[in-house]
């Protein structure tokens, strides 16, 4: 297991669109294992494959139910809306304020390379989103409603 580099907004593998994992292979499951790591490390909530700088269909999430790995992902249904805070280990310090689907419905391949289905609400659902888009090139901050925030200065002004 390793902890990798957590690739940053500015670096051209953030907006690429990601290719589907064909098959299992040691190096696929080492590569779950280190965004694993790298997400707990990091105090993240999940982690697409992308972040570190590989350029496959993969989201590893745990929002402190269940560790969850998700190959290949497609977001099949999703209902309602909940709109919050949210950030992004590639843009560390920052958040702002988006809309996501209250309820989701997702379909994907778990690391046997067996069919999964998971529906999720919450804070899951948003994770779920949130990491789905990572694999197809895009950023949170595109749906920012109004400015982002800097964490460290909020906190800095809660605690004065």
């Amino acid at each position: 297991m390793a902890i990798r580099t957590v690739r940053e907004v500015g670096d051209d593998v953030l907006t690429k669109q990601c290719r589907e994992v064909k098959k299992m292979t040691p190096r696929i499951q080492q590569l779950i294992d280190d965004m694993f790591d790298t997400m707990y490390a990091s105090n993240g909530v999940g982690l697409a494959a992308p972040q570190v700088g590989v350029l496959r269909r993969i989201i590893v999430l745990d929002v402190g139910e269940d560790p969850r790995v998700l190959i290949n992902p497609v977001l099949v249904s999703s209902e309602g809306s909940q709109t919050g805070d949210e950030g992004c280990l590639s843009l560390p310090g920052k958040f702002g304020t988006v809309t996501r689907p209250m309820k989701v419905t997702v379909e994907g391949l778990d690391r046997d390379m067996q069919p999964v289905s998971w529906e999720a609400e919450g804070l899951l659902a948003r994770c779920f989103c949130h990491e789905i888009d990572h694999l197809d090139g895009h950023m949170y901050t595109e749906l920012v409603e109004g400015d982002l925030h800097d964490a460290a200065a909020e906190e800095e002004m809660a605690e004065s």
